[in-house]
């Protein structure tokens, strides 16, 4: 390990603002705060607002800066590239941004029924191969339910046709309100502050040409979540191919 990253990790360890419980910590004890994170940590009773898989943490940053009223915890289990953002955040003094390393497959661990208000999942990983693994599938949904509050938003930000598809049609399989849907969120004109965040990964992929999609829809409570019975085509632009299962239904990139 090289002595930058071994320095990130001792400034993460020391910054009051950053709690790490990966799945070895976690397992050992309970997380003491769960339930208690406005009370105990940020000291209001503000809407606390996730980012789950937030890389650098760049858009919690931002989302920090321009919703001064609300709460927001960034989550990742890569601490040497959150530190970036932690760094941020503690240099200017931001008292509404904390940052949570561990694993998402754990999140409900760490809140209770109802805590959360919003979840922002920016540029998460498609996850082509398995679908239980998708930030957005109804397994994760399942998760989300147990601590976001009943008709919780949840933000998807993607640079994915595979991701964005598969979430589309997560939603339309369980009747999820949709409060806006683009499949290219930049070509309208002016967009809301807070999509207009352009974390280093996105700027890379409009480089590219890659058109950004967003998709902003409610959790309802209550009802029983069904998988998409689909087979999406595979980004062309990943490095991953496989066979179609029969006897699915194929949607298109087009």
């Amino acid at each position: 390990m090289g002595k930058n990253k071994l320095r990130k990790f001792a400034d993460m360890a020391g910054y009051p603002h950053v709690f790490e419980y990966p799945y070895a910590v976690a397992d050992r004890a309970p997380f003491g705060m769960k339930g208690r994170w406005g009370e105990e940590f940020f000291k209001n009773g503000n809407p606390i607002v996730l980012e789950l898989g937030c890389g650098r943490g760049e858009y919690t940053v931002g989302l920090g800066r321009m919703f001064p009223g609300k709460n927001f915890i960034a989550v990742d289990i890569k601490g040497a590239r959150m530190w970036g953002g932690a760094t941020e955040a503690l240099e200017a003094g931001m008292k509404n941004v904390a940052f949570l390393r561990t694993n998402i497959e754990i999140i409900d661990c760490f809140f209770a029924e109802d805590e959360v208000s919003e979840i922002w999942l920016t540029f998460p990983d498609p996850q082509m191969k398995k679908a239980t693994k998708r930030l957005t599938s109804t397994s994760f949904m399942e998760r989300y339910r147990r601590f976001v509050k009943p008709g919780g938003v949840i933000h998807v930000k993607t640079d994915s046709r595979f991701m964005f598809t598969y979430t589309r049609c997560m939603i339309e399989e369980n009747g999820f309100p949709v409060a806006f849907m683009t499949e290219d969120l930049y070509s309208a004109g002016p967009v809301d502050d807070m999509l207009n965040i352009r974390t280093c990964y996105e700027r890379q992929w409009l480089e590219r040409g890659l058109r950004i999609k967003y998709i902003r829809f409610l959790l309802p409570q209550g009802t029983e979540l069904k998988e998409p019975d689909v087979e999406i085509e595979p980004d062309a632009y990943r490095s991953y191919n496989r066979g179609k299962r029969s006897g699915l239904s194929v949607i298109r990139n087009s």
